[in-house]
């Protein structure tokens, strides 16, 4: 008697990784952008065949959804690390932005440039949802610039009359200037020197103080 091959189940691999998947995904759409990247790159991006990628996250466009998505949840979480409000002012909004050239330029050779930005400003002007997510998405990162604006004025950092709300549409206006010139081809120095002029302006002359202490007497 001749025994079955046990047959292979259909579907995503058994060593499927979604994370891992969104991650070598965005790779393939940050460096093509949604309209240049194949279900066929995809696929061999993940390692994941068109069966398993339609089961795991849909059809391509879903995919990118997804992919855009955890990029403006990783950078929330970065924004709120590095404007933390026990460093000064001046040393987190710099980080902001030191950390996004880490990440523009993590490929010297071709600079991608943010991705949300570089790849979902073109696709917003036909699709609804992707205008939405890169909508919202900035909108949160200038928030997270507010909030420390505001929370650096309560405390002295800033002057009583400085305006949160502008300031950090003035630091988010740098924060895109980066990502669309880092992708345009300027070199990181020229831009890490545009980033220490706009924290100094930005910033005032408490550069570099750090904030009072929030403790309450006892």
């Amino acid at each position: 008697m001749v025994q079955k091959q046990p047959t292979r189940p259909r579907g995503r691999p058994r060593e499927y990784d979604p994370d891992r998947a969104l991650v070598r995904a965005t790779e393939s759409f940050w460096r093509a952008g949604f309209s240049g990247t194949s279900l066929d790159d995809l696929s061999a991006a993940t390692g994941m065949n068109r069966p398993s990628l339609y089961g795991a996250f849909g059809d391509k466009r879903e995919l990118y959804l997804a992919t855009l998505e955890r990029y403006v949840e990783t950078a929330r979480a970065d924004m709120a690390a590095a404007l933390s409000d026990e460093l000064p002012l001046a040393l987190g909004v710099q980080r902001v932005y030191s950390g996004a050239l880490d990440l523009y330029f993590a490929s010297p050779e071709t600079p991608l440039g943010c991705f949300l930005i570089g790849t979902a400003a073109t696709e917003a002007a036909c699709d609804s949802q992707v205008r939405a997510t890169l909508g919202s998405g900035l909108r949160e990162l200038t928030r997270a610039f507010e909030r420390r604006f505001r929370s650096a004025r309560e405390v002295g950092e800033l002057a009583a009359d400085a305006d949160p709300a502008l300031l950090a549409e003035l630091a988010g206006a740098v924060l895109h200037s980066l990502a669309l010139r880092s992708r345009a081809g300027d070199p990181r120095p020229a831009l890490e020197a545009f980033a220490r002029g706009a924290v100094r302006f930005l910033c005032g002359p408490t550069l570099g103080k750090r904030p009072k202490s929030r403790r309450r007497p006892r």
